[in-house]
Parts: C-alpha cells; sequence; structure tokens
C-alpha cells in the first residue's frame, strides 16, 4: 500500500476556519433571521479595477485571432510585465530592482510555501507569533519541524511574540536562525516595521549568512512615506531577502490570481559540500519545472495596473479599503476597546475585555451582534487575548457591523 507524508498529520492550524465555519453555521441555523457580517478574512468585495478589467478584456480578444493567440508564456511572466513592475513599484522607489529578478506567479502564499523547494531541510527556521498559518503549515508539511504542543508551537521553530508589550515589533533573536519570515505590514496585528527596524533584521541577516522571507503583500496600504514599501529599500538587503508580493489586495486580484516574487541574483546559499550556490538559478530551474506561468488574460490585466487610469483606480480602491479600516479604528475605540493596526494596515487587532479569551470574544460578537472576526489564539499563542477585524467589506457592512457593536459595548 502507498505511504503518506506523515508530516500533515502533525498539521493543527487547520483547526481555525473550520472551527469558525462550524460555530458561524451553527448560530445561523438556530437564527435564521440573522444578518450575519463576516469580518474576518482578508478576502476583497469591490469590483477590478476597470483599466484592468477593459485590458483581461482585449486579451481575451487576442486569443480568439490566430495573429495574436498566445499559448504557453514564459514561466518567469512577460517581460512587459515584469519591466512595469520593476520601474514602477522599485526603480521608482530606490530599489536596485532588475525585471530579470522578478518572477510572475499565481499567488505570493504559493510563493511562501514554494520556495522552500530551494532550501535545505537542516536550517532553523524563525517566525513571528503571531503569524500568517502558511509559513508555519508549510514548513510543517516539508518536515522541517516536530509536533505542536498544547499551545500549538511546534519544536524546531524559533518563535518570535509581538505584542503589545515590545510594540509589535519582531525581536531580533539571541541564536542564529537560517531562515525568517517578516510580513509587514502585518497579517493579523496590522503593525509596520520601521526603516531602522528593517536594517537591523538585515544587518543580522548579513552577519548569520541568514535569509528573510520578506512578505509585502499589504504595502499598498502604507501612507506613512517613512516606513519602507520593500525590503530592498534597506542597503544590503539584495545581499539576504526575498520578496513577495501581490495584486490581491491592491488591484483586488484574489479571485484572479497574480503575484510576484523577487529573488535577487546577488542572493547565495550554502551547497551540503559548503560551495556557494546562486539562489536565482535554483529558483528559476524550480519554476520551470513545476510551473507553467500564470494565463496571458491575467497578466495583461496586472498590466494595466501601471497605466495612468489603473495607478488611479488602484488608489482609489486602496483608500477605500483604509477609510473602513479608520471606520473600525474610530468606532471601536468609542466602544470602548484598545486597539492596535489600521492605520499603514487592512488590518485592525483589537485586545479582548478583561475576563473574554480570544474564543470568548468571538461567540459574544457573533451572538450579541451577528458579526463575524478572527480569534487572536488562531495565529498563534502570542494572538491569545486579541481578535482581528478585516477592513476588507463593503461600506454599508463595515458601518452596520461597528453600529452593532458600538451599541452593545457602550451599552
Amino acid at each position: 500500500m502507498a505511504t503518506i507524508n506523515d508530516n500533515y498529520l502533525k498539521l493543527k492550524a487547520g483547526y481555525l476556519f473550520p472551527e469558525i465555519a462550524r460555530r458561524v453555521n451553527a448560530f445561523a441555523e438556530s437564527n435564521p433571521e440573522a444578518k450575519i457580517i463576516r469580518l474576518g478574512i482578508g478576502d476583497v468585495t469591490e469590483p477590478l479595477p476597470e483599466a484592468c478589467r477593459l485590458a483581461m478584456i482585449e486579451a481575451v480578444n487576442d486569443m480568439g485571432d490566430r495573429a495574436s493567440f498566445k499559448g504557453y508564456g514564459p514561466e518567469q511572466g512577460y517581460a512587459w510585465l515584469r519591466e512595469a513592475i520593476a520601474q514602477h513599484d522599485f526603480q521608482a522607489k530606490g530599489c536596485d530592482v532588475d525585471a530579470s529578478e522578478i518572477f510572475i506567479s499565481d499567488g505570493s502564499k504559493c510563493d511562501c510555501g514554494n520556495i522552500l523547494d530551494i532550501f535545505g531541510s537542516n536550517n532553523t527556521i524563525a517566525v513571528t507569533d503571531p503569524v500568517y498559518p502558511v509559513y508555519v503549515d508549510t514548513n510543517v508539511m516539508a518536515g522541517h519541524t516536530g509536533d505542536a504542543n498544547d499551545q500549538g508551537e511546534y519544536g524546531g521553530l524559533v518563535y518570535l511574540p509581538i505584542t503589545a508589550a515590545n510594540d509589535f515589533t519582531a525581536q531580533i533573536p539571541s541564536q542564529k536562525v537560517d531562515l525568517i519570515y517578516l510580513c509587514f505590514p502585518n497579517n493579523p496585528t496590522g503593525a509596520t516595521a520601521s526603516r531602522d527596524h528593517l536594517q537591523a533584521w538585515v544587518d543580522y541577516a548579513r552577519s548569520h549568512g541568514s535569509i528573510i522571507f520578506f512578505d509585502a503583500a499589504y504595502e499598498a496600504f502604507i501612507t506613512d512615506p517613512a516606513i519602507p514599501h520593500s525590503i530592498y529599500e534597506i542597503p544590503g538587503a539584495r545581499e539576504c531577502a526575498i520578496e513577495f508580493r501581490s495584486f490581491s489586495k491592491n488591484a483586488g486580484f484574489t479571485g484572479t490570481r497574480c503575484a510576484l516574487t523577487i529573488v535577487p541574483k546577488s542572493l547565495i546559499g550554502k551547497a551540503a559540500d559548503g560551495s556557494d550556490v546562486d539562489l536565482w538559478r535554483l529558483w528559476n530551474r524550480r519554476q520551470s519545472t513545476k510551473f507553467n506561468g500564470v494565463s496571458y488574460i491575467v497578466q495583461r490585466g496586472a498590466a494595466a495596473v501601471y497605466s495612468e487610469a489603473g495607478q488611479a483606480q488602484v488608489k482609489e480602491l486602496v483608500s477605500f479599503y483604509m477609510e473602513n479600516a479608520q471606520m473600525i479604528r474610530a468606532q471601536l475605540t468609542a466602544a470602548g476597546l484598545q486597539v492596535y493596526g489600521g492605520v499603514n494596515a487592512p488590518y485592525v487587532w483589537v485586545q479582548t475585555p478583561p475576563g473574554l479569551s480570544s474564543w470568548d470574544f468571538f461567540d459574544k460578537l457573533l451572538h450579541t451582534c451577528n458579526v463575524v472576526g478572527t480569534p487572536g489564539s488562531g495565529f498563534g499563542a502570542a494572538g491569545e487575548g486579541y481578535f482581528r477585524i478585516s477592513a476588507f467589506n463593503s461600506r454599508a457592512n463595515v458601518d452596520a457591523a461597528m453600529q452593532r457593536i458600538t451599541a452593545k459595548f457602550k451599552g
């Protein structure tokens, strides 16, 4: 009989969203008249920018003409999209990123897991706590961890708590780690990283031969000019960092799927014999073998983000969600709750009231306000006592949800 990858049996984090669904479904069945508002997930609700839609329609028409039809595209992505990204997102901000170092994919979530294919199994791995579950789960699947303890922490991982006590900054470990996951603006806390803080991480990584996996999926929501959008704004980052980005949240591509990963050609890893290995070459080989590229139609839509109309429409879309975040922050603060994030990020991180665990608060909001969020404990042990609310929803839903919560807690 065929054997399985036993590492999958160690997975615990899959408990969070099925349990949310179970509780919401049970409540809905018992209260069919309840109008439940879901602010728990990071999915967008507003239509794609018109510039992207029109570009994709034109691309569909291209596929109907033999002269403009496209079959297999380049695995790394079409040059015209990579060049637009390099120019607008990096070079315009002073980052030394060439189009040849950009790999187009169908999602940064996929890339954050797939990147492990080119790294060995004996690396020491650091993650923040709370953490985007994909970082942990993909390492569990790959056999890089031990079993989970009662708090859901896996043996073999170095956890870096980020809480109000340390101003939600990822403290640099005293021990040597090889692979470091950093996500800023942070999911789930909404925290950001200053230039000095990122410089400290880059200096650490360079001095220890470590690689930083920098997830910048929410960089478009940064409005403070002092906060870096890319790790490559930091001197030395080209020698120690891989960056992941996505069109999912800034341009609403969650259902369309387009993202990118930057692997600098100056990035070096070590082989088992101690020799230096070019990581760009390994990632290019991995992608060429396991990935056939993002569709021509979707890439044309993504390229339209960089048109004059696309830039204006994306800015408007980002502003819409950030206005939701500001509304959530203001209303929850008025209700007497302690809130964090939601300023340069689309997530608001709420401290639960005294005496209520993350799941207690979840149940209270569901049953008394008919509002769904995400218990912080589901993102890691340090998330206990917190709660994530997403700004990705319609204005009407956000307004209604905040009115319900304010009425309940003010009363």
